[in-house]
């Protein structure tokens, strides 16, 4: 099992920044890709960007340009640094690892629990 700590939510008003992290543990080895979701109330859960093991990087066109995803492998940790933000903005955001288990159950998601961000215009 892994189990994914997200922090760094809050209320910002639009304009600003903030920075969310999301820190990893337990049964770590094998994950490959990680990636940051948002989800609206009533509203499916959408990808925002992600980060392979690599450190290769895509992102939703909404965010391009205004948030960055890194990763820290020593620290297990991913991080979205998100700039410029826009009431749109607002949502849960969650985090994603994805691991590879073994060629029968191939590939697991894990989820953190999520974090508010709210921005205010």
């Amino acid at each position: 099992q892994v189990q994914l700590l997200e922090s760094g939510g809050g209320l910002v008003q639009a304009g600003r920044s903030l920075r969310l992290s999301c820190a990893a543990s337990g049964r770590i080895f094998g994950i490959n890709a990680m990636g940051w979701y948002r989800q609206v109330f009533g509203k499916q859960r959408d990808v925002i960007a992600t980060i392979s093991s690599s450190g290769s990087t895509n992102y939703a066109d909404s965010v391009k340009g205004r948030f960055t995803i890194s990763r820290d492998n020593a620290k297990n940790t991913v991080y979205l640094h998100m700039n410029s933000l826009k009431p749109e903005d607002t949502a849960v955001y969650y985090c994603n690892a994805a691991q590879f288990v073994d060629a029968r159950v191939g590939i697991v998601d894990y989820w953190g629990q999520g974090t508010q961000v709210t921005v205010s215009s």
